[in-house]
């Protein structure tokens, strides 16, 4: 038992944790075929399970788990497994029909029932279940209400809405500016921009994988990989001054985390050229400045000449550079987060004159 723990433990480590995601994204992916069968998603959400029975027996993990705001995220937890698997398994399907020019399952005259009276029954079930839900849940679990605020006595840790609970983790690698504002924003505006920027109309209204290979891939990786980890990181595993904490492991308000974190010119002047920081920022941060220029300017062109040109060729010269910029945008969240448990590294760019840090 102790063993398992530790193991849990272990794998819990941010860096750790976040590649095993990917990892878990990319099997998921190249193998679709098997993890489309009823024994690999049924059987997913049983070890699932199991793991958070086993977990409730142990006291750390129980206090954490049993939390009434951290309820739900176990359920969305289950949720989101469950509806990636059921999207992959209804894509393979219907790659197959397609395969064999029998057309989506959607489009079939036999999957089709009348609004009424079958949808709104359906619907009218539902209601009533997620009301009975409701209400033994407001009698069994207390509301997470707490004092009024008191600037004299904050919670440590003082964590945001589950919602929000991805920005406030974007706080940690990001200037307030950068992950408050600006990436926020071009979320927004990148999903407002999706009908616009990929006009392919496969896919429109079926499920299918081999039709939209890189798009799903691309969105499985933002979604569930980025944007629930951060989650999940923030609810369970952030404790205590906002360190990291295994499921198993107790969160000791008194536990100092070893970090040094170091900007890009300082790892540049002090370290590889072992002299001081110039006094000019520009000269300070030319590196960092350079860097930024060709990964937002430069890259986009390199990357439609070699392993995207076929999308430039399809989508054009605009469609393309506002889709390849809005990927490198979100691309830079991974690439922040593991520079900086991998080297400490803080900011690329860091103008303190000006309040400017990226």
């Amino acid at each position: 038992m102790a063993f398992i723990k530790i193991l849990f433990n272990a794998v819990a480590d941010p860096r750790l944790f976040f590649l095993l995601a990917v990892a878990g994204l990319a099997l998921v992916v190249w193998k679709r075929e098997h993890v489309a069968s009823n024994t690999i998603g049924y059987g997913g959400l049983g070890i699932l399970g199991a793991f958070f029975v086993f977990g409730t027996f142990d006291p750390y993990f129980r206090l954490i788990v049993t939390k009434p705001d951290n309820v739900p995220i176990v359920g969305l937890i289950f949720m989101l497994v469950f509806f990636v698997w059921f999207s992959i398994r209804e894509g393979v399907l219907n790659d197959r029909r397609i395969a064999a020019g029998q057309g989506p399952i959607e489009k079939a005259e036999a999957d089709r029932v009348w609004v009424w009276p079958d949808l709104v029954y359906t619907e009218l079930i539902s209601l009533i279940l997620c009301s009975v839900i409701l209400i033994v849940w407001s009698i069994f679990l207390k509301a997470p209400l707490e004092q009024p605020a008191n600037p004299a006595n904050t919670p440590n840790p003082s964590k945001a809405p589950w919602y929000f609970l991805g920005l406030q983790e974007m706080l940690v690698y990001f200037d307030p500016w950068l992950a408050g504002v600006v990436l926020p924003s071009l979320i927004i505006v990148g999903l407002i921009c999706i009908p616009y920027i990929d006009k392919n109309p496969k896919g429109n209204g079926y499920y299918t994988f081999t039709e939209r290979r890189a798009e799903i891939t691309i969105f499985l990786f933002g979604f569930a990989v980025l944007w629930s980890s951060l989650i999940v990181l923030g609810t369970f595993l952030r404790g205590p001054n906002w360190n990291f904490f295994g499921p198993f492991e107790f969160w000791d308000i008194h536990k100092l985390a070893a970090l040094n974190n170091v900007n890009l010119s300082e790892y540049v002047w002090v370290r590889t050229l072992r002299t001081g920081l110039p006094s000019n920022w520009f000269i300070r941060e030319i590196f960092g400045i350079i860097l930024v220029l060709f990964y937002i300017l430069a890259l986009p062109v390199i990357l439609a000449k070699a392993w995207f040109k076929g999308y430039y060729e399809k989508m054009g010269g605009p469609r393309y550079y506002v889709g390849a910029f809005l990927f490198l945008m979100m691309m830079a969240l991974p690439i922040k987060m593991l520079a900086r448990w991998l080297f400490n590294l803080k900011y690329i760019v860091s103008i303190g004159e000006y309040f400017f840090n990226i």
